[in-house]
């Protein structure tokens, strides 16, 4: 497997894990604060915003993924303050609602980039240390 296909796949479960962690924290009856329901759930719909990105994009530099998913998080929050009967009645719906939301906030604005500063620093630890690892390998198999 090439390692753009290696991220690519890592980032595609990424994403899968992150949905399920999100329907979890949001619908699961976990005992949570309202607050930490509302913005552990916006934070963890923006770092799957992440991912999908990094997903699409797996050769591109963590701090570009992050800058990408921030103006989509952004851009998907202020669709928020378009209406329309058919948008207004598919937001109604369990899927309208997870993803696109109802009403416009810049409090989320502000949860989804402090999550997606998060997932950067933490795609850019690991490609980093995967980068490091392949030279290591390329070393030992020169020797």
């Amino acid at each position: 497997m090439t390692p753009v296909t290696h991220r690519r796949v890592v980032c595609g479960v990424l994403a899968l894990v992150t949905v399920v962690c999100g329907l979890v924290w949001r619908m699961a009856p976990l005992g949570l604060p309202a607050v930490l329901v509302k913005y552990g759930g916006s934070a963890l719909w923006a770092v799957m915003v992440y991912w999908l990105v990094a997903f699409l994009l797996p050769q591109k530099a963590p701090r570009f993924l992050g800058l990408l998913a921030a103006a989509v998080a952004a851009v998907v929050e202020c669709f928020k303050l378009y209406h329309s009967p058919g948008l207004d009645a598919f937001r109604l719906t369990l899927a309208g609602k997870l993803l696109l939301g109802r009403v416009f906030s810049v409090q989320d604005i502000a949860v989804y980039w402090m999550a997606i500063v998060v997932a950067v620093c933490l795609d850019a630890f690991v490609v980093a240390r995967a980068k490091s690892g392949r030279k290591q390998v390329r070393s030992l198999r020169s020797e």
